[in-house]
């Protein structure tokens, strides 16, 4: 059986690693899925707290972030076309174009 701080420190990893993904690029999809990184952490660690712990609670919080995830997608990457088709570059400097 796998420890449970190897799953805490697996987490951590895949968090930091999408966090430097959303603070360092500036390309949508790469932000995007940074974020899909950082709810697949997030994922980890409570599949493994609920495994640990013998409670369901944390399964139904990862159908819930399972169902975000997939929803967060739809809507960037259509966000994404939308401003690829606008504007031909999909960098994040260039969404201040559309502030009111």
């Amino acid at each position: 059986m796998i420890p449970f701080e190897y799953y805490v420190y697996l987490s951590l990893l895949l968090f930091c690693i999408g966090l430097v993904g959303v603070m360092l690029r500036r390309n949508l999809i790469i932000l995007l899925v940074s974020l899909e990184i950082m709810m697949n952490a997030l994922i980890v660690l409570f599949s493994a707290i609920s495994r640990y712990s013998n409670d369901t609670t944390g399964y139904v919080v990862v159908f819930f972030l399972i169902a975000l995830a997939a929803a967060e997608a739809g809507v960037g990457l259509s966000l994404v076309v939308l401003l690829y088709r606008s504007l031909k570059k999909i960098y994040t400097e260039d969404i201040n174009y559309y502030r009111g």
